[in-house]
């Protein structure tokens, strides 16, 4: 995954992975999300960033193993 930032457009570009794009959605005003052939999220792009997703910092954690588990279970319920 690869987080970009544009400042001279406030604009934050989120790749998930480098499969070409077949499709874009508008998910709101601001929110785009794009998709490849088989509908699997390829990037989401925020124009006005610092705004809408409060993007004035960015951080980045990786949880271990047991975790990630733990939190997918809690998103099939």
């Amino acid at each position: 995954m690869k987080v970009k930032y544009f400042a001279d457009t406030d604009t934050a570009l989120i790749e998930f992975t480098g499969r070409e794009i077949a499709e874009t959605r508008e998910i709101s005003e601001n929110i785009y999300v794009d998709f490849d052939e088989s509908g699997n999220i390829v990037s989401m792009t925020v124009e006005h960033a610092k705004d809408n997703a409060g993007l004035w910092e960015f951080s980045y954690q990786e949880m271990p193993l047991a975790a990630a588990q733990a939190a997918g279970q809690a998103h099939r319920l």
